[in-house]
């Protein structure tokens, strides 16, 4: 690996993804790695654009927000217009995470309620069985 570009399965060991993730990025216009041939060399740039898509992933933003989050870097306002789109799209993302946590709380509540009631059905019947 050098410090300027890394091949494909360079980035597929650094990051743990597959070479059809990185071809699929490439594919939406999310990662442009330079092509000598057959051969992809990515960038300094390519790394933190991976590096962010996958965390923007992770939290559950579709890859058109991540696209439109990622293009906003060339307004050349330093960043401002970026991280002000960031940081609203991020409080509306982090409400709908609160908000299914809450719902799988209760879900969960609700399971646990049911397998208690059946184990004990099962228990009256076990013990109607041996009376």
């Amino acid at each position: 690996m050098t410090e300027t570009v890394m091949t494909i399965r360079e980035m597929c060991d650094a990051f743990d993804v597959t070479p059809r993730t990185l071809r699929f990025y490439e594919s939406k216009e999310l990662l442009f790695p330079i092509r000598e041939g057959q051969k992809r060399l990515f960038t300094r740039r390519d790394r933190a654009r991976l590096k962010l898509i996958l965390r923007g992933k992770r939290f559950g933003f579709s890859l058109e927000d991540i696209r439109q989050l990622l293009d906003l870097y060339e307004m050349g306002d330093k960043q401002k217009t970026q991280l002000s789109e960031t940081i609203k799209l991020a409080q509306q993302r982090l409400e709908e995470m609160k908000r299914q946590r809450d719902e799988l709380g209760q879900a969960i509540e609700e399971l646990a309620g049911q397998i208690d009631w059946a184990e004990q059905e099962l228990d009256k019947a076990r013990h109607d069985d041996a009376a």
